[in-house]
């Protein structure tokens, strides 16, 4: 009879123009401090610290091991993680999609909508967990930036999606873990390598390719979706829409566990919405749909966009984030279906080619911190 240890997991993703945080997860019906009851195996020598795995489960920790006492053992889906990041991906690109169909209807309104959805629907969250609504006084002002800087990515990404292709929006979005990984080396002292480095040159080749500017590619540049000013505009607005996401990655990882990620996204609707609504006052841009159509796309936008946040989440719960993160590349490739299908508008070979450099570049990344993690979780059991 052996005590194994008890632990605790937790994920939180960084990966498209969407964040998302995921909270603490344990079996059903474990406790805490009872025997393990099964052999183990690799017991240190008697007398060192001790630490005691289950031979049964692979060196999992209690209260994870399948012959705890209480637990049950739960039936394993293969794959099911990377399922959820697919319907994900597909309700994100979806919601995109209705988002180029409205007319008449300013970005910072759709984003007005989002967050009035994201509130109705985190507040009775808040309320079960008793989290409060300011958060911890030392960590108020890193959450009032990641409101201000995750609510300013948003409304620039519906803003891109509207003046410019569906595909090279996402594309650009796309590279935000490059983003990421630099600001968290600037500001949060990580290791940043020659790799990272490689991998930015990627994204930031990808991002030119599809913006083509003028001193690059001459003034006559083919297949641009509406003006090439719009299409400038909307390059700018989805690079500091990149940014602004990566941005708040950093802040959350700074913040750690120490703040409910209900309050965190909280903080988002509200400084959101209350963002859009000053905005939409001064550019005197307020005004219902003309139509019913439109109306119900706002309604499936917000809709569509929180069904992709909780596939997120679930599978994030379930699966590593590297794995993830890869898969998330199927944003891109449903970018390209719906707008070819239903925008009738067909990429150039340049969104393609920055296309593959940006998703190489993110994919890269992705497995790169993935391997990093394994390998650092193998020390540890040392």
């Amino acid at each position: 009879m052996v005590l194994c240890q008890s632990g605790e997991a937790a994920a939180v993703s960084a990966a498209g123009g969407e964040e998302t945080e995921v909270p603490p997860s344990r079996e059903d019906g474990a406790g805490t401090g009872q025997p393990c009851l099964c052999p183990a195996a690799g017991m240190e020598a008697a007398g060192a610290e001790e630490r005691r795995v289950c031979g049964c489960c692979s060196g999992l920790p209690w209260p994870r091991c399948c012959k705890a006492p209480g637990t049950k053992k739960k039936a394993s889906c293969p794959g099911l993680g990377l399922v959820y990041t697919v319907l994900s991906a597909f309700l994100f690109s979806v919601a995109s999609l209705f988002l180029k169909k409205i007319e008449d209807v300013h970005s910072v309104e759709v984003s007005a909508f989002r967050c009035v959805f994201q509130m109705a629907f985190i507040l009775p969250g808040l309320i079960y967990y008793k989290t409060g609504f300011l958060g911890p006084k030392g960590k108020r002002i890193f959450l009032f930036f990641r409101g201000l800087l995750g609510s300013t990515a948003m409304i620039l990404l519906y803003y891109a999606f509207q003046v410019m292709p569906l595909a090279d929006a996402t594309v650009i979005t796309f590279s935000s873990p490059v983003f990421t990984s630099l600001l968290a080396w600037i500001f949060l002292k990580e290791k940043y390598s020659v790799w990272d480095l490689l991998f930015t040159l990627f994204a930031v080749t990808g991002v030119v390719l599809i913006a083509r500017p003028p001193f690059l590619f001459g003034s006559n540049v083919t297949g641009i979706e509406g003006s090439y000013t719009d299409h400038v505009k909307g390059t700018i607005a989805a690079i500091t829409s990149t940014v602004s996401g990566a941005s708040t990655f950093v802040i959350i990882r700074k913040v750690g566990k120490s703040v409910h990620y209900f309050l965190s996204i909280w903080y988002y609707a509200v400084i959101g919405l209350i963002g859009c609504v000053i905005a939409l006052f001064v550019m005197n841009e307020w005004s219902l749909p003309s139509c019913g159509r439109d109306r119900v796309l706002l309604i499936l936008i917000g809709l569509l966009g929180l069904g992709g946040q909780i596939f997120l989440t679930k599978a994030l719960q379930i699966e590593k984030a590297g794995p993830v993160a890869i898969m998330k590349t199927m944003d891109v490739v449903f970018a390209f279906i719906l707008q070819i299908l239903f925008l009738n508008h067909l990429p150039t070979w340049w969104t393609v080619g920055g296309a593959l450099c940006v998703v190489a570049s993110s994919s890269g990344t992705a497995i790169r911190k993935w391997r990093q993690s394994l390998k650092k979780s193998k020390q540890n059991e040392i």
